[in-house]
């Protein structure tokens, strides 16, 4: 199926119901799903006309607005490649990923209007730039103003579920981001993956609350929810009161959420499980989420079924841990849903026996069609052959088919020249119950190369000292486990999706040294 034929189909089956509200700090819009569709087709139509070759990039910089949803079924119609822009880029790297991803045309929030002095500046490959929300601006169009007059009906144009569809840039928790390029099937696999994993129905109504340049919020709720007719809801910006007001105004049923984000609803101090009764399905994804936190939601929401899910950019949902699997496999990520394959394999591309280690690896339509103008990346993601793409992260299997995370394996330590995996200490330090999040990683040692250092949030109001920590990890751990360093701190530095940069923490330890 095409991405534009979802919407088409949801808008022939429910043409005045909302498809899209929009919950702003002031205001409320509401698009239904007619209206989505023919703003979809319109702004299809107005890039057709910029004479735009087939699989030219139309990069998006925008808040969650109505606007995004146009932006994304409308290039879908188009043949053209959408690439979408993390609005939490310095001016170095917008200009990069811009000039990186070939872009020719730029639809730009208004509230990043001065960002576009840096594209015009750094960003030659750029050919016409259109603004979401400002009347006028020199060498831009507005965005209305382009959709105005065009047809409300679909170009005539053949276009093919193998065509590249969209490109996200990776988080770029290490060194710089890639784009990951995928093809409609793709996207389509993973809509479908979400719908039957998270028990996604017409009448839900779903909390958008992540960023949408993120395939969590874009490809993993957003493009479901249209799929099946359900209605979304953009809370633009989140906030944990923004929440609970848009679950009590709205009737959400349904969300995605990273781990910080429900870590920050449920520790809020004016959280209350008496506002959010509608609220029956939670999904999460992108970090570890706390046992804690899982622990505390199931207990104060007896209502809300939790699914995790885990996948990543290339690949989309490659396993989920459905609600009923819950407590008995608190812990893992949970199983291959019923339309990807996924394995975890040794470093020969052979599969691991239970309970032992390996990187997992997913193969079929879910799969990216490879990294943009990156042979060697996408080579080496590849390299197994069969069609299999590796994840970089390393777990176990066990006898029931679910796969529990060990770590990321370039966050790994070799200590010693033992293999020590950060989430095994983070783990441990877990069960100390103040601690809301923690991040373990490698710091340079002049005997063993590097060991374990500790960086730990608490709950708020809680206290925890240095000896405590220690005195959990003796009690858990071997000897070269156990961290050298303690340091708490009041927060991390994250993602858009909530990983914590272990990267931004690790290069003071190891300027000047070989390793970061």
């Amino acid at each position: 199926m095409l991405t534009g034929d979802m919407l088409r189909r949801s808008a022939a089956r429910f043409p005045d119901k909302p498809a899209i509200i929009f919950r702003g700090p002031d205001r409320r819009a509401v698009l239904s799903f007619r209206e989505l569709d023919a703003r979809a087709n319109q702004l299809a139509h107005a890039l057709l006309a910029l004479g735009l070759p087939k699989g030219s990039k139309v990069s998006i910089l925008s808040r969650n607005l109505p606007e995004y949803g146009v932006v994304f079924f409308g290039v879908a119609r188009t043949g053209l490649v959408l690439n979408n822009v993390s609005i939490l880029y310095a001016d170095d790297e917008l200009a990069w990923v811009l000039n990186k991803s070939d872009t020719e045309v730029l639809i730009l929030d208004a509230q990043f209007a001065d960002r576009l002095a840096t594209v015009r500046a750094h960003c030659p490959c750029i050919k016409n730039t259109v603004l979401i929300g400002a009347q006028q601006s020199e060498g831009a169009i507005n965005f209305d103003e382009l959709l105005r007059g065009q047809l409300i009906t679909p170009p005539e144009l053949t276009l093919h579920e193998s065509d590249p569809f969209c490109m996200t840039y990776t988080g770029g928790t290490t060194g710089r981001p890639k784009g990951v390029l995928v093809s409609h099937r793709a996207r389509e696999v993973t809509a479908h993956t979400v719908v039957v994993e998270e028990r996604l129905v017409p009448e839900d109504v779903v909390a958008i609350v992540t960023p949408l340049f993120h395939v969590a919020a874009l490809n993993i709720m957003f493009q479901p929810a249209v799929l099946i007719g359900a209605t979304s809801v953009f809370v633009t910006p989140w906030s944990p009161a923004a929440f609970m007001d848009a679950v009590e105004a709205e009737g959400i049923t349904a969300g995605f959420m990273v781990p910080t984000q429900a870590n920050g609803l449920v520790t809020h101090p004016q959280f209350d499980p008496a506002r959010l009764g509608s609220w029956t399905k939670l999904s999460f994804a992108g970090a570890p989420m706390p046992d804690w936190v899982q622990t505390e939601l199931m207990r104060l929401l007896p209502r809300l079924k939790l699914t995790q899910i885990y996948g990543q950019s290339e690949m989309g949902v490659i396993a989920a841990l459905p609600a009923h699997l819950l407590p008995a496999k608190l812990g893992s990520v949970g199983r291959q849903p019923f339309n990807v394959d996924l394995a975890v394999l040794r470093a020969d591309g052979t599969p691991v026996a239970v309970g032992e280690i390996g990187e997992v690896a997913t193969r079929g339509d879910n799969v990216m069609i490879g990294y943009h103008n990156e042979p060697e990346q996408t080579a080496a993601f590849f390299k197994h052959g069969g069609g299999w793409g590796l994840s970089g992260d390393v777990a176990t299997l066990d006898a029931d088919g679910c796969i529990t995370l060990v770590d990321r394996a370039k966050d790994m330590l070799i200590s010693g020249g033992e293999n020590v995996y950060p989430k095994e200490i983070e783990d441990a330090i877990y069960g100390l119950e103040p601690v809301a999040e923690v991040a373990v990683f490698g710091i340079p040692d002049d005997k063993f190369g590097e060991v374990p250092a500790a960086y730990i949030q608490l709950k708020p109001g809680a206290s925890l000292s240095e000896a405590e920590v220690l005195a959990r990890c003796e009690a858990q751990l071997a000897r070269l486990k156990r961290p050298r360093l303690v340091k708490f701190v009041e927060g991390f530095p994250k993602t858009a999706i909530g990983k914590i940069q272990k990267n931004v923490l690790k290069e003071p330890f190891w300027q000047g040294r070989k390793k970061i």
